[in-house]
């Protein structure tokens, strides 16, 4: 009965959020607006988060009546720092989202409040150690913009409208704890622009499913692991599904990623907190993480997932610096300046703790392709860091046909040779694209673990073998895959064909004697 209510309030969230998408989609272009959805989400959920903390704590002392959101801020001052360095914010009573909301359709001046407050809560995390994770959070949510009306009376309209829809969202009781139904409310606004980003120029969107298959992958074996890390890591689906599959008090360290799209990287901090991370339990950084990684300090990592970006330019040997880095010198060589795909995958291996795994999506052709990435293979089959390939199926990604492989890394394996699974039949298919099923992922993570030869799917292959086919990676080149043709019976066949032509021998004689006998 539980799981049903579950879904009855994940549907009816779902209706709601996209009702709110077309009450202002319009002036608004989808991947901006989802800025604004995701912004003001936000606002509400520190909002709530604050209040629900400060009530428990009174309650608890025998004040049952007790209500933060309706103090004074005069009153409410006192308890400044201690919240600061308990949560990392702080908000006032009068700046708390249902408190602005409520008086929001008669404040003429709605963008500059907002605006205040925004601010404001930027600047109560200011030189403690939360400032990082606070600091330009709301710089996307651009309440005087042109695009939200062109006048400020049209603006404000739109943010009224916008902070009811929020505000009506059921996002449960916390007491409840189904208080994920924040960080589902993003996961759904963030799979309905996924569609329109590669328009919009947005990030490449990994779905959830894809998500969970690299998680359970570098799981195999635990319940526990000290961090993980994302060096490409989008607004931190990847980094999230962690939490959900092991419990978040299970990533004891910490949750660590780095990502270059200022916006995405908004999203990113914003999603941590939404899914009740708190401000000391994860860093994520802003800048390029091939040419200037900001987490020098905290890894090894024992867990590394990412979908890095396909193909993409760097500065490569361009940057004389970049050959003597720790992270890519040990190949010798570095990655071709127009495709940055084996700087990620050796950044990840420098990080990877001894213990650890690390799950990366790549794109087909840095598995067999010639010149520097055939000598970075090299590299990494003659040290045995490769623990597996595997193929997926083709159409799992938002706005690309092509189908993915999955490469794992491991830095102290058991036996000289490297897995090689064919999993491009596991899916199902949905309208015109390909998805994984619960069963998909169980069967590969399964095959994964037991490390067996299963014909047409799985084959253990000796290093050796690998470098004869120089450095190949492709898993068609150790798999065949299974010939689903009939089989046809020559001998039957013909049999059938003569009796078929006597056959039709005798029917044109009867149809000839028919004729004759019309005739006379």
């Amino acid at each position: 009965m539980g799981n049903n209510r579950k879904e009855q309030e994940r549907n009816e969230l779902h209706r709601t959020i996209w009702s709110i998408a077309n009450d202002l989609r319009g002036s608004v272009d989808g991947w901006d607006f989802k800025q604004y959805v995701l912004g003001m989400l936000f606002y509400r959920y520190i909002s709530e988060n604050l209040t629900c903390y400060i009530n428990t704590g009174e309650r608890e002392t025998g004040n049952t009546v007790f209500d933060y959101a309706k103090l004074s801020d005069k009153e409410a001052e006192e308890a400044r720092s201690d919240l600061v360095a308990t949560k990392g914010f702080f908000i006032l009573p009068s700046e708390l989202f249902e408190n602005v909301r409520r008086r929001a359709s008669k404040d003429e001046n709605l963008n500059e409040t907002l605006e205040k407050v925004f601010k404001n809560i930027e600047a109560s995390a200011q030189g403690s150690g939360s400032e990082d994770d606070f600091k330009g959070l709301f710089d996307d949510i651009d309440v005087n913009a042109n695009k939200l009306g062109s006048t400020v009376a049209r603006r404000n309209e739109k943010l009224v409208k916008l902070m009811n829809g929020i505000g009506e969202m059921k996002l449960g009781d916390y007491k409840d704890n189904t208080i994920d139904a924040f960080g589902d409310a993003y996961e759904y606004l963030m799979g309905m622009y996924a569609s329109n980003a590669g328009k919009s120029g947005g990030e490449y969107y990994t779905p959830q499913e894809v998500s969970e298959l690299l998680t359970r992958l570098t799981l195999v074996g635990k319940t526990e692991v000290n961090k993980v890390y994302d060096p490409a890591c989008g607004s931190g689906s990847l980094l999230l599904k962690f939490a959900k599959i092991l419990g978040k008090e299970n990533v004891r360290l910490g949750f660590f990623g780095q990502e270059i799209n200022l916006s995405t990287y908004n999203l990113c901090r914003i999603n941590m907190f939404l899914h009740d991370i708190d401000y000391d339990k994860f860093d994520i950084g802003h800048g390029d993480t091939l040419t200037d990684p900001l987490h020098w300090d905290d890894e090894p990592f024992e867990a590394i997932v990412s979908n890095p970006p396909y193909s993409i330019h760097w500065a490569g040997d361009s940057n004389p610096l970049l050959i003597n880095d720790p992270r890519f010198s040990p190949a010798g060589v570095l990655a071709p300046k127009s495709k940055a795909d084996l700087a990620f995958i050796m950044h990840s291996l420098s990080w990877l703790a001894t213990n650890g795994a690390a799950a990366i999506v790549c794109f087909p052709g840095i598995l067999y392709r010639g010149g520097a990435e055939q000598k970075i293979r090299k590299y990494l089959i003659d040290n045995n860091y490769v623990d597996c390939i595997i193929q997926l199926p083709d159409k799992l990604f938002f706005g690309t046909g092509i189908a993915t492989c999955i490469m794992i890394l491991k830095k102290s394996k058991k036996e000289n040779s490297t897995l090689f699974i064919d999993a491009s039949r596991e899916f199902i298919k949905v309208t015109n694209s390909n998805k994984l099923t619960d069963e998909n992922i169980e069967h590969i993570v399964a095959v994964y673990s037991g490390r067996n030869n299963t014909d047409y799917f799985s084959r253990l292959v000796n290093n050796d073998e690998i470098a004869t086919q120089n450095y190949n990676l492709s898993v068609s080149t150790y798999i065949t895959q299974e010939d689903k043709r009939e089989v046809i019976d020559i001998k039957k066949l013909n049999a059938e064909i003569e009796d078929i032509v006597a056959r039709e021998d005798v029917l044109r004689k009867e149809i000839a004697a028919i004729i004759a006998e019309i005739g006379e």
